[in-house]
């Protein structure tokens, strides 16, 4: 069962909800960012604005406490607020084919993909420790939090049984409780697609879903029965494809604040078990294109999502849908890379500001969208390393992922070499300065 915190972070507040009136071309701000020690290794791996901190854990290779050591390619990651004040942190790894991780709930031992859990307490600024909680994943890029307590980790993958090579097939969504080990059994509802992200309303157990594909549909799994809550995903229920009523095949080439009315058309063969793709499912109904859908994020009655090649500059745009409504909005579109460079994952602080990792440029950086419109660079890869665990090289061309929040402190992941981070500072202050 969820803890009071986790039921409080689920829930909508008036600032939360506000309506965003984003800056068509606002330029990015990184008002006198600054290399900054890591409070762990010495280092100064991250530049950050003044009176920001942070802490780094996890490297790749460093040992965890089961034994195991950590693996790489750190990526989406979803935190959990307990009630003695610590938070529990779940981290995808996006591993193909790799040696297992022992003590771990496995799918296919011929895969090394799944997610390591970690727990940081938020008062002192310590991490405690971290463990693998499920293997034999394929590829598990992004995923999202549940409001029972459970992360939702995805494969980025259609990867088929090959015999003798792979032993099942993927493309799936697979639950992790925050204080648990993983469940080995895919959520087959959901769709077996290229997946990125997910996003559940806490109102209605709705599951929102993300395809990191060139052609792309945003998703949405409806529990059968009005069910929602734990084991709901796995009864019988609705994969649906985001459709513009009135308009179907719909692209994303949308001018910025443009809104329309949205519909839901069926996929009626969510594996694809038939040969047509869940995409082509839904397209052949009406379904909406999109380019590259990856993070998203449920906020009270809207969920934010994000194209990270979409617009005119094949840049990145933020999209918005009020689920309530039935609108959809576009909030902003990147004019160019040096303004915001393919953002991926997203999250949204308590003062309303979403944060976006970006997933290109160098070096790259945490960039964060103000409810006013302003868009300001909260910190920039800074990582190079003489062998630290091994590592030798320039990293600062690898992507930010997995940002999420408990509290005052924000974690993140550097993908390449394998680092993540908790930051914290004077995040109100730096919303107000970016205006």
């Amino acid at each position: 069962m969820p803890t009071r915190r986790e039921l409080i972070a689920f829930t909508a507040t008036a600032s939360a909800v506000a309506a965003f009136a984003w800056r068509p071309q606002a330029q990015s701000v990184s008002r006198g960012l600054v290399p900054v020690a890591d409070g762990a290794t010495g280092l100064p791996l991250l530049k950050l604005p003044p009176d920001f901190s942070y802490v780094s854990h996890g490297w790749r290779r460093d040992p965890m406490d089961d034994g195991n050591g950590v693996p790489g390619l750190h990526d989406g990651m979803g935190a959990f607020v307990q009630d003695d004040g610590t938070a529990i942190l779940v981290r995808n790894h996006e591993i193909t084919r790799a040696p297992l991780n022992g003590a771990a709930a496995v799918y296919d031992p011929r895969c090394g993909g799944g997610t390591t859990t970690l727990s940081f307490d938020l008062g002192s600024g310590e991490w405690l420790g971290s463990r693998a909680t499920l293997a034999g994943t394929y590829k598990n890029c992004a995923g999202g939090p549940t409001p029972w307590g459970s992360w939702l980790s995805c494969e980025e993958t259609t990867t088929g049984w090959l015999p003798g090579v792979i032993d099942h097939p993927h493309g799936f969504v697979f639950e992790v409780p925050a204080l648990g080990m993983g469940d080995p059994r895919p959520l087959t509802g959901l769709g077996r697609f290229e997946h990125e992200a997910a996003a559940v309303d806490a109102a209605t157990g709705i599951v929102y879903l993300t395809e990191d594909e060139s052609s792309a549909g945003l998703y949405r799994f409806v529990p059968g029965a009005g069910r929602r809550g734990p084991e709901s995903l796995r009864h019988p229920g609705r994969l649906q494809m985001l459709a513009i009523d009135g308009r179907p095949r719909s692209g994303s080439r949308w001018s910025v604040g443009l809104e329309q009315d949205v519909a839901w058309v069926d996929v009626d063969d969510p594996e694809g078990r038939e040969g047509t793709s869940v995409f082509d499912q839904g397209y052949a109904r009406g379904g909406m294109r999109f380019k590259r859908l990856e993070g998203c994020w449920w906020d009270g009655a809207r969920l934010y999502f994000v194209s990270t090649t979409g617009g005119s500059a094949g840049s990145g745009q933020i999209w918005e849908l009020d689920a309530e409504a039935s609108r959809l909005r576009l909030l902003y579109e990147s004019p160019g890379a040096g303004v915001l460079n393919e953002p991926d994952n997203v999250t949204k602080l308590a003062n309303g500001a979403l944060l976006l990792c970006e997933d290109g440029g160098k070096p790259t950086r945490l960039a964060m969208l103000t409810p006013s419109g302003s868009l300001g660079v909260v910190a920039e890869n800074n990582i190079v390393l003489d062998g630290r665990n091994g590592f030798v090289g320039d990293f600062r061309d690898a992507e930010w992922c997995g940002v999420c929040r408990a509290g005052d402190w924000v974690f993140a992941n550097i993908q390449i070499p394998g680092i993540t981070f908790a930051i914290t500072g004077p995040w109100d202050d730096f919303v107000k300065q970016a205006g």
